[in-house]
């Protein structure tokens, strides 16, 4: 082999030190765990709750009114329609912790039965709009073309109105009870659903699983039970507890305008509007119904927000 040619005067090259690679064992077990990248992982839904003050709020005053709705009718003192005259507009007392109303009746025992009924219309009103939203919206994202195009232009002209006017005429239609009530408040309510559950599905109907599942030859109603509806259930529980709290407020509205229920069944819209015209010689039966209002659709708007952070990837990556 013959030497390289190196001419004179070229410094001469320092040799590279080269690591020597250490032998396997010589590294003990625990150094070398900690060499291992760690995943992070990130907090789970109940922790990601859990941890925000105002979400935890709202939900213990929704489980609040929500026992008062169970057990409200078994704890009242007295019956919610029994009428003492001589127990006309008396203030807090041992007999009466809120009160009594103009006609003598308890108003802590008509707000526990009142709570029911508040309790009822949300329920039903979110099983409603949200059932019928959630299929015409998927429909509509799926299969769009005209189908799509028709399911936009009737929610488009549902929404257009306002909702307590809606509400109105609907009940106007159908006749004066909680049952129409619901059914209008049902309708006003509606479109949200469809929205969201419409644009959720346009997004994850381009999927690769979802082409996968059309590929093999799935039905339609197959992929959006199966592969559709699991991913857009983020959204729809953020719009049901805001539904449920617009409900119970919409009712209440209705009520005070003499609409759907009729005394001397107690809900809470109907025990303001019975009972505002006396404000000034008693507030008890106005403003205590009036507070309760308020506070539930407080905590619901609070849980709304709440779940809203808890079930964005971002958000609970930064906690």
């Amino acid at each position: 082999m013959t030497a390289p040619n190196i001419r004179p005067g070229t410094p001469a090259v320092k040799p590279i030190d080269v690591p020597e690679l250490l032998p396997i064992g010589s590294i003990s077990p625990l150094a070398a765990a900690a060499l291992v990248p760690k995943p992070v992982r990130q907090p789970s839904l109940i922790g990601s709750i859990v941890k925000q003050r105002l979400a935890m709020t709202g939900l213990i005053i929704v489980a609040f009114f929500a026992l008062m709705a169970i057990f409200g009718p078994a704890l009242a003192p007295y019956n919610a329609t029994s009428q003492i005259s001589a127990e006309r507009f008396k203030g807090p007392s041992r007999d009466h912790l809120f009160g009594s109303d103009e006609f003598g009746r308890d108003v802590m025992s008509r707000l526990l039965y009142g709570a029911r009924i508040s309790f009822k219309v949300g329920a039903i009103v979110v099983g409603l709009a949200g059932s019928f939203g959630i299929v015409f919206g998927m429909i509509a994202g799926y299969r769009r073309g005209w189908v799509d195009n028709i399911i936009t232009v009737v929610m488009d002209v549902i929404y257009a109105f306002p909702a307590v006017l809606l509400a109105i005429a609907v009940i106007t239609i159908l006749g004066n009870n909680l049952t129409n009530a619901i059914i209008a408040i049902s309708i006003v309510y509606m479109p949200p659903f469809v929205r969201i559950v419409r644009g959720s599905t346009l997004t994850v109907r381009n999927t690769i699983y979802v082409e996968a599942a059309r590929a093999t030859g799935a039905s339609t109603s197959r992929i959006l039970a199966k592969h559709v509806f699991p991913n857009i259930t983020a959204p729809l529980i953020i719009q049901t507890s805001l539904t449920f709290a617009f409900a119970i407020l919409s009712e209440a509205g209705l009520a005070f305008l003499g609409l759907g229920n009729k005394p001397p069944s107690p809900s809470w819209g109907s025990m303001v509007s019975s009972s505002y015209e006396y404000l000034r010689q008693s507030p008890w039966p106005t403003l205590v119904p009036g507070v309760a209002i308020g506070l539930l659709v407080l905590g619901f708007n609070l849980l709304g927000d709440g779940l809203r952070d808890a079930l964005d990837p971002r958000l609970r990556s930064e906690q």
